[in-house]
């Protein structure tokens, strides 16, 4: 068998459901104009995962430390820890971009309700876990793809396979 050719189209991987986190979040500590963009720290109150490959809670104490841009261009830097229905712990850094239409992305940081479809919001979680049952989540690459409501968000995690 030859290798394929530079023209040929790849295959691209295949995404596997995972499981589905909601998240109570609180209201945004602004921090104000920094370097980078105007910086605000959304709290993570506790919330829920659910899905055929893991089940459990969010703690509460986790946070969200966003960097704003002017056109409402939003880096989101997530970290919380998960404790599974078997009780063990999983530290997630939860790395993202969100983004949509000026009008859109004003509302969505005034804490309004918008249409999900309207906002690009996806994420690149990493796991941490000491449990050796769990080790697959450190040891793959997912994709989170978020929907923001002013007291929840939701992401849907996909194992790249």
């Amino acid at each position: 068998m030859s290798a394929p050719r530079a023209q040929d189209s790849p295959a691209p991987p295949r995404l596997t459901f995972a499981f589905e986190l909601r998240a109570k979040v609180g209201a945004p500590v602004e921090v104000g104009q920094v370097t980078h963009g105007r910086r605000r720290i959304v709290p993570i109150e506790g919330g829920t995962i659910k899905g055929p490959l893991l089940n459990g809670t969010v703690a509460d104490g986790g946070a969200d430390w966003q960097v704003i841009q002017q056109d409402g261009f939003t880096e989101l830097d997530t970290r919380y820890t998960i404790k599974t229905a078997q009780g063990a712990l999983v530290y997630v850094q939860n790395p993202g971009v969100r983004t949509a239409p000026p009008d859109v992305m004003q509302k969505l940081l005034a804490g309004q309700v918008v249409d999900p479809k309207l906002v690009y919001f996806r994420t690149q979680p990493k796991f941490e876990t000491a449990a050796p049952d769990l080790q697959w989540l450190a040891k793959s690459l997912f994709v989170g793809v978020g929907e923001r409501y002013p007291t929840e968000v939701v992401i849907k995690f996909f194992k790249v396979e």
